[in-house]
C-alpha cells in the first residue's frame, strides 16, 4: 500500500487450509464476491521431508501427498471453473527441481513434486480449447525460506532439531522476481536455481545415467551428514 496505487479494498487475506478440502469452494466464491474475478492462481503452499523412507511412517507419506498434492488440485479445480468460463487466466503452481529428479531423504516430497509435475503437464493438453489460459510450472532449487525449519520428519509428531546453513540458497526475492518473469511470460515450465544445482537438473534431463551416479555420490554424503546431525 505504501509503494503501489493500491488501495485497501485491492487486497483481500483470506485464511486457508489446504487440507481442509471443503473449504476451497467457498474460499473461491469468497474472493470472486470481492473482486469479481480471478487472473492468476498461484499453487504455493507445501512443506518438504527430510527423513530416510525405511524410518519414516507412512501417515507422513500420506500427510505429505494430501498437502502437496491433493491440497493443490483441489483449489486449482475450483478456480479453473471461473477460468474456462472466462476463457482466461494464469495457473502458476510452485514444483520443485525435486519434480524433475530424485534425491535422498526426500522421497515423499520428490513424489508429491512429480505428481504436481504429471497432473498440470497433463491439464494442459485437456485446456487447448482455451489458449488463454496458461499452466505454468516453476521448479526452484534450494531458496532461503522457512521451508527446512517445518519439514517433514520420520513422524508427524517430530520436529527437525538443525536447520542448517541457509546463506548459500537463492535468495527469496530473486526466485519471486524470476517466478513472475516467467509468469508473465507465459513459460509452461521454469528451472530457477543457481548452480551446481541447475547444472544437475541438465544432467538429469539430457544424461540420467551420468544424473544417477552423481546423485548416488552426492546422496551418500548427505545421509552421512544427516545422521550426523549435521
Amino acid at each position: 500500500l505504501e509503494i503501489s496505487n493500491l488501495s485497501e479494498k485491492d487486497i483481500l487475506v483470506l485464511r486457508l487450509d489446504l487440507t481442509d478440502r471443503t473449504s476451497h469452494e467457498a474460499a473461491t466464491n469468497s474472493v470472486l464476491k470481492h473482486f469479481g474475478k480471478i487472473d492468476v492462481l498461484v499453487n504455493n503452499g507445501g512443506r518438504s521431508q527430510r527423513s530416510l523412507f525405511v524410518d519414516t511412517n507412512l501417515d507422513v507419506y500420506s500427510a505429505i501427498i494430501e498437502l502437496n498434492y491433493l491440497g493443490t488440485i483441489s483449489l486449482t479445480k475450483h478456480v479453473l471453473n471461473h477460468m474456462i468460463q472466462r476463457k482466461k487466466g494464469k495457473i502458476v503452481t510452485v514444483s520443485s527441481v525435486m519434480g524433475i529428479m530424485g534425491a535422498p531423504l526426500a522421497s515423499g516430497y520428490c513424489a508429491s513434486k512429480h505428481a504436481l509435475q504429471g497432473f498440470f503437464n497433463s491439464l494442459r493438453t485437456e485446456l487447448t480449447d482455451y489458449p488463454e489460459i496458461s499452466i505454468i510450472n516453476i521448479c526452484p532449487g534450494p531458496v532461503q525460506s522457512q521451508i527446512i525449519q517445518n519439514v517433514f520428519t520420520e513422524n508427524l509428531a517430530k520436529s527437525i532439531e538443525n536447520s542448517g546453513d541457509q546463506s548459500h540458497k537463492m535468495p527469496t526475492d530473486r526466485c519471486v522476481r524470476l517466478t513472475l518473469v516467467s509468469t508473465a511470460n507465459d513459460l509452461k515450465e521454469a528451472w530457477i536455481s543457481d548452480h551446481p544445482y541447475l547444472a544437475v537438473c541438465y544432467l538429469w534431463q539430457y544424461a540420467p545415467t551420468w544424473a544417477w551416479w552423481l546423485m548416488n555420490r552426492m546422496g551418500k554424503r548427505r545421509i552421512q551428514n544427516f545422521k550426523s546431525g549435521v
